[in-house]
Order: C-alpha cells, then sequence, then structure tokens
C-alpha cells in the first residue's frame, strides 16, 4: 500500500524571477502561488507548497532517465510506474524583501533544489544568501538546477554552468549536481527525479519522541457568507518535526495570540488532518500538514499564528522572553550587489532572529566577543519557543533591508511568564 502523506519536505531556493515556481508546477502539475497578491505580481510572497510522487516505469529495465516522471503513467510507453519516493515541495521567495520568509522555510526542508536561471549571470544576490541560509539551516541534500535554458544558446548554457561551479565551489565545498533543465517545456525534468531518488534520503525519525509541529502557515477556510453553524474551526499549517499526531488530540500552541499586553497560550483539539487533499487520522514527520482543529478562525486567517509551535499540553520546549545566544558572524555580507564587510550588531540595537518558522525581533541588551564566538544578550519583542541549543539565524538592518549576517545556538536565557 502506497504511504498516505510525503516521506520529506523539498525545498526550492534562490534568486527572484528564476523559476523556482515553474519548476514545482513541471514536478508537481500545481502551481504553488495561491495567494491573490501572489498571483496578481507573479512572484512568491508566502510559502508554496505542493506534493508529488517520484516514480518510475515499471517496463524500464535500465537506468533511463526519461522513465522517471512524477505521474502514473509511464512517458515512454503509457505503461504503469511504481512509486519511489513520496515528497512536498517547499517554495520559498527570492525577492531580498522576503528573507525572513525563506528561512522559515528552510526550517522545514529535508533537502534542497538550489534554482539558478541560465540567462543571468551567476551568482545573484539572493542565490549567495539562499546557499547561506541552507547551510545555517544546516540543510545539505541539495542539486542544483539550471532553469530557463531554453532562453540561451548553448554557449552561453555552458558558460553560466561554468559559473555555477565555481561559486559551488568556493561557498559550498563541493560541487553538487547541476542539472540544466527546462521546466517551461519538460526538457531534463526525468533527469532531476532520478537525481532526487538516489541523492535525497529521508532522515531518521523517533515516532515515539513528544510531537511537535512547527507553523508555517494559518488560515481561516470558511467562505464569506457561511452561516454560523457550519463555521470550520482554524487551520494550521506546518510540518511536523518529531512524533505523531492523531485526529482526537487535545493540543498545545504557544507563545500563543497577544491579549491585553500578554500572550496567552491556546489549547484545542484536533479534528481533522490532511496531506494536501488526502485525509489521515494519524500524521508524522515529512511532508506539509493541515490540521483543522477548534480555533476560532479569526486566530488562525491571514496567517496570524505563523511562528507557533505546536505540541502536547505542558510538553512544549521553553517560551523565552529573553535568550543569550552564542552567536558566529559572517565576515562579508551575502546578499547585496556591492561586497560589504558585516558590522557586528552594538548595544541598544534592533536586530532579527528566525527561530523555527517564528520571525522575532530583539533588542541587544549584551555584547561580548570571545575569539570567534560573540555572545549576544537578547531582549525580546515577541516570546520564542524554542530548545536549548537550537540553531537561530541572525540579521541586522542594512539599509532599508533585513541582511543575514550569520547564526547562533540559543545557550539560555529567562522563560516568558504566562
Amino acid at each position: 500500500m502506497e504511504p498516505l502523506q510525503p516521506e520529506m519536505n523539498i525545498g526550492t531556493a534562490g534568486h527572484v524571477d528564476h523559476g523556482k515556481s515553474t519548476l514545482v508546477q513541471a514536478l508537481t502539475g500545481v502551481w504553488p502561488e495561491r495567494h491573490s497578491e501572489e498571483l496578481r505580481r507573479g512572484i512568491t510572497i508566502k510559502l508554496g507548497y505542493a506534493n508529488a510522487d517520484l516514480r518510475k516505469c515499471k517496463s524500464c529495465e535500465d537506468d533511463d532517465p526519461n522513465c522517471y516522471t512524477t505521474f502514473e503513467r509511464c512517458p515512454i510507453d503509457g505503461g504503469d510506474t511504481v512509486l519511489l519516493r513520496k515528497v512536498s515541495f517547499v517554495d520559498c521567495p527570492g525577492h531580498d524583501t522576503l528573507m525572513a520568509t525563506m528561512l522559515a522555510g528552510s526550517t522545514l526542508m529535508d533537502a534542497a533544489l538550489l534554482v539558478i536561471a541560465a540567462n543571468e549571470p551567476a551568482p545573484q544576490p539572493q542565490t549567495r544568501e539562499h546557499l547561506f541560509a541552507l547551510k545555517i539551516m544546516e540543510v545539505k541534500q541539495i542539486i542544483v538546477v539550471q532553469t530557463k535554458i531554453e532562453l540561451v544558446s548553448f554557449e552561453d548554457a555552458v558558460k553560466n554552468y561554468e559559473q555555477i561551479t565555481e561559486f559551488l565551489k568556493e561557498n559550498w565545498g563541493e560541487v553538487p549536481p547541476i542539472i540544466p533543465v527546462s521546466a517551461l517545456h519538460g526538457v531534463n525534468i526525468g533527469y532531476l527525479i532520478r537525481e532526487m531518488v538516489k541523492r535525497f534520503k529521508p532522515p531518521i525519525r523517533d515516532p515515539n519522541k513528544e510531537p511537535l509541529m512547527y507553523v508555517a502557515r494559518s488560515f481561516d477556510v470558511n467562505k464569506p457568507g457561511t452561516r454560523p453553524e457550519d463555521l470550520k474551526g482554524g487551520v494550521l499549517g506546518g510540518t511536523i518535526v518529531q512524533g505523531r499526531f492523531r485526529v482526537g488530540d487535545e493540543i498545545e500552541i504557544r507563545p500563543g495570540v497577544p491579549r491585553a499586553g500578554k500572550f496567552v497560550p491556546l489549547t484545542t483539539k484536533i479534528v481533522s488532518l490532511r496531506s494536501e487533499n488526502t485525509p489521515l487520522e494519524e500524521a508524522y514527520p515529512g511532508g506539509l500538514i493541515g490540521v483543522g482543529t477548534l480555533l476560532d478562525p479569526a486566530i488562525t486567517k491571514a496567517d496570524n499564528l505563523v511562528g507557533a509551535v505546536v505540541g502536547m499540553p505542558g510538553s512544549l520546549p521553553p517560551t523565552w522572553r529573553e535568550l543569550d545566544v552564542e552567536a558566529h558572524f559572517f565576515k562579508k555580507i551575502v546578499g547585496t550587489r556591492e561586497e560589504m564587510d558585516v558590522k557586528k550588531p552594538s548595544k541598544g540595537e534592533f536586530i532579527q532572529l528566525n527561530v523555527g518558522t517564528a520571525t522575532i525581533p530583539a533588542i541587544l541588551k549584551d555584547i561580548v566577543d570571545e575569539g570567534e564566538v560573540t555572545n549576544l544578550s537578547l531582549l525580546l519583542k515577541i516570546p520564542a519557543v524554542a530548545k536549548e541549543g537550537q540553531r537561530v539565524a541572525i540579521s541586522t538592518r542594512i539599509g532599508n533591508r533585513w541582511r543575514l549576517v550569520g547564526y547562533g545556538h540559543i545557550r539560555g536565557g529567562m522563560e516568558y511568564s504566562y
């Protein structure tokens, strides 16, 4: 029996307008940009998502890439295919103003496709920034996809390919597979699927741990005009990082919602679980999961609970109002066209942390340099739910943009008093 939900999340990362969403559509048949502003502007703004089955024709005896597909029928002879792996794609925005959303998405990734267009010099600023984000979040399984090859000559495609190779040697330490594709015309998609099957391995997970989920989206699924007796509760979308949730479970959501100047944790019941359009009785790590609840949909609408953490009551990691972070700063800023040195923040300055799927502004209370390590003491403007030792991304304000400048590990701090 085929699995009901994906085994792993594969992210798409890269510079704006390099064809990430078009690639996801070529692989899944689903356009991942679903928000009205995304459809109007033609760029990814929020995290997109789509599931896919990576398959191979039953009658193909050799390793012909043309036998690999995401459809039930073989593209060569129309025969049956066998499921090799079920995956979820997480489509991240490439615009530099949306780096926080990309960092949230990278928290959910088990592997990534770094998408680089053949019709622009490599690397572009957010190509470099996204690669560093993948390193920070310890996404070690990557394949590089050279897109838009239909727009350039063979000679220019080779020149671009060589630029990508040099960029990866300098910044990744090795050169992962680089696969030229035309997502628009379906060229080399079979090669890409074959490489994903061979190279991307689902992480080993312990289903007996306390369940934990990072919220990446939250929704009100009711249509305007729905009668009160027909209203459905709020829906949480995200990834389970450990353990399992079941329909009927009582859950807790932290940090919760602000009320009268304080955050209040939420408790509710799971009434449904879905993997895209597939209903589930039980959900485990791997893929993006929709969790139907009894929450007032006004609480979950418009992504109000993005960044929250879900678990069993009393079992969630600590909620912090202050954090001590052991930080490591880059030497150079990676998201700008001009090469600039990283300047460490000063006492009293605002910085931005990405903790799980949460983007948290913080005031730097104190900073102490100890060689290559810098210890930061931070007062958080929004409570953070995280374990000690958890990795965080650090951004500072440079010009009118938040720029990724380093990463750190949580050493402790002061817990939030509910």
